[in-house]
């Protein structure tokens, strides 16, 4: 497909993570990206159109859980690594339509490492050993955090939410087939993304989407859970980090060094707002906060350590949170184009706490 780089194939690349990898590929190697997405309520094209154009890019509609699709997909693209970030996402919508989750990150991610295990299986002994199936997963497979403490990538699994269950389970999966068959794959398990592209019902975008439209700021019980923040374009690097030089059978936790309590950033949105565009009656965007009832099964903090990416990959982030997170405003401020029809469309709920 590539004459002078290899093929990588994206699920999900429309998507909020999904896109970033998308976009640094095309602006940070010479890859023939292949974007596979079936655009679900959470996907938009926009989100890569600043590549759509790009020679080296590709985009095919189609749902991961087709094996037949998927089939077709890898004989006629041959991707040389595979970057697996279709999923449902949201906690929420996970406790009040579980089988959405079942379906699309475990049979989905099935149907994936079958459709790759028969590719893998027809390359040349080089091809073989070159490729990757990368398949990025969540910190919250390993349930909660007391005060102290940090996951690891030797940390038990215990999901506590229907997402978060469905996402330990597509993991075994994945280790299964390295350990069974063969097939080179490689785990991620990130904490908590925020940045341009996240669907407006997540908390950092909702609570700049809600304040910029005086709404109130609907926070779980008293905001007390603990988060690690990610900027996505520091995961996107971390994630081709991985697929180029991680080793297959392992694991590896990626973070942000960044613990906020969810009110504190709720609270630092505000503060942001209150300089870049501050509310008609002369408050504070702080006035709007408003404290609900906790989600069922809400863990209480998570926390990475994320060294072994840093000692083996030399990967760390860029992005400090302040920084990021005054980045992040001034994009919603900037682009209300983009997610202004997205939160129509979506009926997004009230409430975002993940």
């Amino acid at each position: 497909m590539s004459a002078s780089g290899r093929v990588v194939l994206v699920t999900g690349g429309a998507g909020f993570i999904g896109s970033a990898v998308v976009r640094r590929l095309i602006a940070h190697s010479d890859a023939t990206v292949v974007n596979v997405d079936k655009l679900t309520y959470a996907a938009n094209l926009r989100n890569v159109e600043s590549v759509a154009s790009h020679p080296r890019y590709r985009f095919v509609k189609a749902d991961i859980c087709d094996a037949d699709a998927m089939a077709a997909v890898f004989r006629e693209y041959a991707p040389d690594h595979v970057l697996h970030l279709a999923a449902e996402s949201h906690v929420d919508r996970s406790i009040h339509g579980p089988r959405d989750f079942l379906r699309t990150n475990v049979d989905g991610t099935f149907v994936m490492l079958n459709a790759a295990l028969e590719h893998w299986r027809r390359l040349s002994p080089a091809g073989r050993e070159a490729f990757r199936f990368l398949h990025v997963s969540t910190d919250e497979v390993f349930g909660a955090l007391g005060a102290d403490g940090q996951f690891c990538e030797d940390s038990p699994y215990r999901p506590n939410s229907p997402y978060s269950a469905s996402k330990a389970a597509s993991d075994h999966f994945v280790r299964a087939w390295h350990h069974t068959y063969g097939l080179p794959t490689i785990i991620s398990n990130c904490s908590n993304n925020y940045g341009p592209y996240q669907f407006p019902e997540k908390l950092i975008p909702l609570m700049i989407a809600n304040a910029i439209d005086g709404l109130p700021l609907p926070v779980y019980a008293r905001g007390e859970n603990v988060r690690d923040w990610l900027f996505v374009d520091d995961h996107a690097r971390a994630l081709c980090l991985m697929a180029e030089r991680g080793v297959p059978g392992e694991c590896y936790c990626i973070g942000g060094n960044s613990e906020r309590r969810n009110i504190d950033v709720v609270r630092q949105i505000c503060s942001l707002l209150d300089m870049r565009k501050p509310r008609s009656d002369g408050k504070a965007h702080a006035h709007g906060i408003a404290f609900v009832d906790d989600r069922p099964g809400h863990d209480l903090r998570y926390a990475i350590d994320a060294a072994k990416i840093e000692r083996t990959l030399s990967f760390s982030p860029s992005l400090g949170f302040d920084e990021g997170l005054a980045a992040t405003v001034q994009w919603y401020l900037d682009n209300q184009d983009w997610w202004r029809p997205l939160r129509a469309r979506a009926q997004i709920a009230a409430v975002a706490g993940r």
